[in-house]
């Protein structure tokens, strides 16, 4: 059996009509940049994310680079992030010539730890950029807390939580003061090609980013800030239109799969019916949780990855790939070992819970369209893997990080 991580023709085949007429209209109309369907989107938008103001812009990491813009980030300024994300959630701040700051992340959710987010703020620090990973929220009342009380913007990077929804029922992307979000085709809601947006509830940001989308031009070819080209084309805002309606059922078929994946690791004797704590002969497998450890809080997942953590990960991911199931390393390298980062000199004692994810975690297919059939046929194959390849007790040879 072939178990694809991501299969992304049977959604549009559920769709095509409505996406091909949506194509259509914007070819018809000739109207490629700025047309009507950008500013509906917009407002199609606003009103499923219940914030009053959005941009749609070129791509999640432009999402993230105007954000940081609109906030006047300078030269030497500070910029406190996650060190276990995607590239741009760094790069970004990079690009600006503004200092990336480290922090470890929580040892379940893999989100920023708050605490170690308080450790790093100094007088420098500007912006915190907490990041709401694989598809759940961050511990957004501590880390709004903190920034606060030290004056500090927060820019939320939800590339990966369209439609998350904090413990409280806000969505992710109007907690903080600028929310960024990715359209790129593998998210729960994918365009067909790079394209993102940018949410706020403070009128002047919005301003600010929407002058900035078009090169600082307000009115035509007068320029009052300096911008860039970060409009979304017209193609991708009428395509995510219609997908929108939508998103609310494809996440709710993650979560099944998700929950079918449990039950089998489970009853496969991989996984400890109390979740997620340390290797151990009843804990092969470590799966999600959508739960803090510090807290306790429940959060709700979207599972835009379904991220596990097993000892011998590479082993594994060598043999689930020959056996036709498809899989990933989210993320192998973390920012503070990032060759291009060599020049912060970070400690890597000081982020033990990064290294031991980066060590040990692996995604595997999630997306709505799997059958039970193919969730089954890859907790089997896993399962027949640590059959003959973890005859030991294990324990995590990096840290405590899993300990209760």
């Amino acid at each position: 059996m072939k178990v694809p991580l991501l299969d992304l023709k049977p959604q549009y085949l559920s769709l095509k009509n409505e996406i091909d007429e949506a194509v259509q209209r914007v070819v018809d109309s000739q109207y490629f940049i700025n047309g009507p369907d950008v500013a509906k989107f917009e407002e199609e938008i606003n009103s499923y994310l219940k914030v009053k103001y959005s941009v749609g812009v070129t791509s999640g990491t432009d999402a993230l680079l105007l954000a940081l813009m609109a906030l006047n980030i300078k030269p030497g300024d500070e910029v406190i992030v996650p060190t276990y994300s995607f590239f741009a959630t760094a790069g970004v701040v990079a690009r600006l010539n503004a200092i990336p700051v480290f922090t470890d992340v929580d040892p379940v959710t893999f989100n920023m730890d708050p605490k170690d987010f308080e450790r790093k703020i100094t007088s420098k620090t500007k912006v915190v950029i907490p990041v709401h990973l694989y598809g759940q929220s961050a511990e957004m009342d501590e880390i709004v807390s903190i920034a606060k009380k030290h004056n500090i913007k927060v820019v939320e990077d939800g590339a990966q939580a369209i439609g998350v929804q904090y413990k409280d029922g806000r969505f992710v992307g109007g907690i903080g003061d600028i929310g960024c979000f990715s359209f790129f085709p593998s998210k729960n809601l994918g365009g067909f090609g790079d394209a993102g947006i940018v949410t706020t509830n403070d009128e002047e940001l919005y301003k600010t980013m929407k002058m900035m989308r078009m090169h600082g031009m307000e009115p035509k070819y007068y320029h009052k800030i300096i911008g860039g080209n970060f409009r979304i084309d017209t193609l991708q805002a009428a395509v995510l239109r219609v997908k929108l309606p939508h998103l609310d059922s494809w996440s709710a078929k993650r979560r099944e799969n998700a929950e079918l994946y449990t039950k089998l690791f489970i009853e496969a004797g991989l996984a400890a019916a109390d979740g997620m704590t340390s290797f151990d002969e009843k804990n092969k497998v470590l799966l999600p949780k959508a739960v803090y450890k510090e807290t306790g809080h429940k959060n709700y997942h979207i599972y835009n990855q379904y991220i596990i953590r097993v000892e011998k990960r590479n082993s594994l991911l060598d043999y689930i790939r020959k056996n036709d199931i498809g899989c990933d390393i989210y993320y192998p390298v973390p920012f503070h070992r990032q060759e291009c980062f060599s020049y912060l000199n970070c400690n890597d004692e000081d982020y033990p819970v990064s290294n031991c994810a980066a060590n040990d975690s692996i995604a595997i297919p999630i997306y709505p369209e799997l059958s039970n059939e193919q969730i089954k046929f890859v907790v089997d194959t896993i399962a027949g893997f640590m059959k003959e390849e973890m005859k030991y007790p294990m324990e995590c040879k990096h840290c405590d990080c899993m300990k209760n």
